[in-house]
């Protein structure tokens, strides 16, 4: 609340104070920052921003593709390995030396698998 009413007193002193000084010194401003904008150096170093961003973008974009592959290259690993709940209810009988045998009727039907012959 108190961003949204800072911006609402900066518009009307900057409305107040533009409105004071006229169309004349807007046409100033708007010349001295053309001449700023066009200047040589100005856009050298524009240039170099832009090379410099488009850079660091191909190598983020690079990053993230790599990153996306190696998740969904062991997404499918863990898949082709075996149903994760047949690795949940191996590890628990592992833990308490038998298999669970709590409600419903055991873990293995809890989880949607069929239980042991």
């Amino acid at each position: 609340m108190r961003g949204k009413l800072g911006l609402i007193i900066g518009f009307g002193i900057g409305y107040v104070l533009g409105a004071r000084a006229g169309r004349q010194r807007y046409e100033q401003i708007n010349a001295y920052w053309n001449r700023f904008t066009g200047s040589p150096t100005v856009q050298r170093a524009a240039g170099k921003a832009k090379e410099a961003a488009g850079g660091s973008a191909k190598r983020s974009l690079y990053a993230v593709q790599h990153g996306v592959e190696r998740v969904g290259s062991a997404v499918a690993d863990r898949l082709h390995r075996g149903e994760p709940t047949d690795e949940i209810v191996e590890q628990l009988e592992h833990q308490s030396g038998s298999a669970p045998q709590d409600t419903p009727a055991s873990l293995r039907q809890a989880l949607g698998n069929k239980p042991n012959p």
